[in-house]
């Protein structure tokens, strides 16, 4: 684990890094992130990704919930952990969204945010 950061001492490109260590440390698959600023008030940046089963996506998200908590004191609101489909972690500078792979195909939350032009 990282050691906290003071309130005072991280920006949300901090936060965006340990996001996507969390992931990568559960095996979150196909992580995508997508820079908000300057397009959305929601927050600095979007994070997608998928789990291969339920547990797995409920799992990820609840340790990434911790590791907020623990490094930079961040309390996330979570929803949708109990049907592991899809999650929405919600840490105000990066918003987290873990699916199943069926999920993330049917919504394609990446094609609604991504600029225009760029490779989905």
């Amino acid at each position: 684990m990282t050691t906290k950061v003071a309130n005072a001492d991280f920006t949300s490109e901090d936060i965006l890094a340990r996001v996507i260590s969390s992931l990568e440390d559960d095996k979150a698959e196909d992580i995508v992130t997508i820079d908000l600023r300057g397009r959305s008030s929601i927050g600095d940046y979007m994070v997608i990704c998928s789990g291969r089963s339920s547990r797995q996506v409920s799992a990820i998200a609840e340790k990434l919930a911790e590791r907020l908590k623990h490094d930079f004191d961040r309390v996330c609101k979570i929803e949708g952990k109990d049907q592991g489909d899809w999650v929405l972690i919600d840490s105000s500078d990066v918003i987290v969204h873990v699916f199943r792979p069926e999920v993330r195909e049917f919504y394609q939350l990446e094609k609604m945010w991504m600029p225009a032009g760029a490779p989905v």
